[in-house]
């Protein structure tokens, strides 16, 4: 990297895979809080033609070969997210709507909770899960959003999960007429969300029609601010673990864009002439992130070194067809690991241009 000019590159180290899934996509990865090097995989399908079952893999980065943890579920698996202060617990989003907790402590393949249609489950996937601060009884609790357009808090209470529903998206003036009078109102379509660090009732919700809305826990009817951000859906959002005003998204339009939450206009757009499937910041930086698209590209940036371009572009996926679905940075180790549609996940070491440290 002394000789490349400020570029980096990401060198393959390995790749995670398991027979039962060579079908299925990755649909969602998260880091475990407490083992580092222990990571989850969501396996299900994109594609509405072939819903089938899903998989939840938990695999370490000591042992390539063999995942360490194998649960199965009848529908695919969209989403999911590790407890931060019970790292053995991990709610899980499905396709048909439902949502499930997860416990590491059960040997058994089955969900410890799971909702159910009389329990207010979702009519469409969920596409994000969130857990929360427990609430005032100490209970655990975790939002989902979904295609329906219901952001919903789940609690478990007694060991059941209530539901709660925080907000319904609506498309604004879009009520149609039907001749006979009838009136149908669209709903907006969730596709993902993000809390921020510091003022917990703040977040943002990305939607199918590409507009971002930042809304509060305490008022469920109206939003603080709507975001004309993308025209296409908003495939990802979050927050900068450092600067508590930045956040970034990405789109199916090719784009990925940095906002302030209090400007209307986004600070910075990079076109990465691909849809971009999902973007991340780095850990242990302000200024790096890393995007994924959907031309099996990983593209990572360092906005301290250069604001325009990418300082690594690089073919993770080799195989025609296939595509990157979602990437995470190490919550230590210079190391992010991606996923994509044939149920492969790799883990890749970024090279020393790529993980500078500020100063």
């Amino acid at each position: 990297d002394e000789f490349r000019n400020q570029r980096g590159t990401l060198l393959p180290l390995w790749n995670f895979q398991y027979d039962k899934t060579k079908k299925l996509a990755v649909t969602a990865i998260s880091w475990n809080p407490k083992y580092k090097d222990l990571f989850a995989v969501g396996y299900g399908s994109y594609d509405f033609m072939k819903q089938g079952q899903g998989r939840l893999l938990l695999f370490t980065l000591k042992n390539p070969s063999f995942p360490e943890y194998v649960f199965n579920s009848e529908s695919g698996i969209m989403c999911l997210d590790f407890h931060n202060d019970y790292p053995y617990l991990m709610a899980v989003g499905f396709y048909d709507g439902n949502v499930a907790i997860y416990s590491l402590k059960r040997r058994t393949s089955q969900p410890s909770y799971t909702s159910s249609g009389s329990s207010g489950k979702h009519s469409e996937p969920v596409w994000q899960v969130k857990w929360q601060n427990n609430d005032m009884c100490n209970n655990l609790n975790f939002f989902s959003v979904s295609s329906d357009g219901r952001i919903v808090s789940w609690t478990l209470i007694k060991n059941e999960l209530v539901h709660t529903d925080i907000i319904k998206l609506s498309v604004e003036a879009t009520t149609v007429q039907w001749p006979e009078g009838l009136q149908l109102q669209t709903f907006g379509c969730g596709t993902s969300f993000a809390f921020h660090k510091k003022i917990d009732s703040l977040f943002l919700i990305g939607t199918e029609e590409g507009k971002i809305y930042k809304c509060s826990k305490l008022y469920s009817s109206q939003f603080l601010d709507v975001f004309e951000a993308h025209h296409m859906a908003v495939d990802s959002v979050s927050w900068n673990p450092y600067h508590l005003k930045v956040f970034i998204s990405c789109s199916s339009d090719w784009t990925v864009k940095i906002w302030d939450h209090t400007i209307k206009t986004p600070m910075f757009v990079y076109d990465l002439s691909c849809a971009v499937g999902d973007v991340v910041w780095s850990p242990y930086s302000s200024t790096v992130f890393a995007a994924v698209t959907t031309d099996g590209k990983a593209h990572v940036f360092d906005l301290s070194i250069n604001k325009y371009e990418a300082l690594c572009t690089q073919l993770v996926v080799t195989k025609k067809k296939n595509k990157t679905t979602h990437i995470q940075f190490n919550p230590v180790y210079p190391i992010v690991i991606i996923g994509d549609e044939r149920g492969h996940v790799i883990s890749l070491k970024l090279s020393p241009n790529l993980r500078k440290m500020p100063k």
